[in-house]
């Protein structure tokens, strides 16, 4: 495992860490000697991640498409362990079966755009004024490869995702006076616990087919490219989107 030293001691939350992209991250940077921050909407999930990680970590459950919810968490995470210097904003998922645009409900493409672009954008509206304020901080966001890649996600959840991407960007231009960066990580399939319990063999079988490097992903390859943009060994970089990918899109 690569080690950045700066990490040590410092401040993160996780958003979606109840996860297993988010559980993998929060699990990888309390490794790196972070103090972790976990949020999720399930107490129960949420306290066997933190139960995993030790002392390294607390939970901070709270619903993060409310606002005052939010802020009352991070009020907490900046009572319990500091001020948050990496935010890895990983809330949010598919919201149910994809269903063609013109049979979508208003209802579930505000739930799929809450869940993924809202949670983001209060999160971020929660943390960023303490970060202007130390003229310090990373952030870093989740897209998914269905924002730039036809898939059979639904249009809500790339339109979302290609919102973060968007945000991301805005952010970093917005933010590098003030010394915050802002990246991004778009991952394709990654094979979380969940997952595995939900896709046929033959199904996986396509999936890893799609990708040049004959395998599919695993939290732990997002939570390395994760840490590498929280860390000062990225501190030239901003505005970026990384696929985690398998090579499954070359732009």
């Amino acid at each position: 495992m690569v080690i950045y030293p700066d990490l040590r001691g410092k401040v993160a939350l996780v958003t979606g860490g109840s996860g297993g992209i988010g559980g993998g991250t929060a699990r990888l940077l309390a490794e790196q000697g972070m103090r972790v921050a976990v949020n999720g909407r399930d107490p129960a999930a949420i306290a066997a991640v933190v139960e995993d990680l030790g002392d390294a970590a607390i939970g901070v459950p709270a619903d993060g498409t409310d606002f005052a919810a939010v802020e009352a968490m991070r009020a907490e995470v900046e009572r319990r362990l500091g001020p948050v210097d990496v935010l890895a904003a990983f809330a949010g998922g598919g919201t149910g079966r994809p269903v063609p645009l013109d049979r979508m409900s208003e209802d579930d493409w505000h739930a799929t755009l809450d869940a993924n672009l809202t949670s983001t954008f209060l999160v971020l509206k929660s943390v960023l004024p303490g970060m202007r304020e130390r003229r310090a901080g990373s952030i870093v966001t989740m897209a998914s490869l269905a924002a730039r890649l036809p898939t059979g996600a639904s249009a809500a959840y790339t339109a979302a995702k290609a919102g973060v991407i968007a945000l991301t960007r805005q952010l970093a231009h917005e933010l590098g006076p003030a010394g915050v960066r802002v990246n991004c990580v778009s991952p394709s399939t990654i094979m979380t616990e969940r997952l595995a319990g939900r896709l046929p063999e033959e199904h996986v079988r396509r999936l890893t087919a799609e990708h040049p490097l004959g395998r599919l992903g695993t939290p732990l390859d997002v939570a390395h490219v994760t840490a590498f943009l929280a860390s000062d060994a990225s501190s030239w970089l901003t505005g970026l989107t990384i696929d985690v990918a398998g090579g499954n899109w070359m732009p």
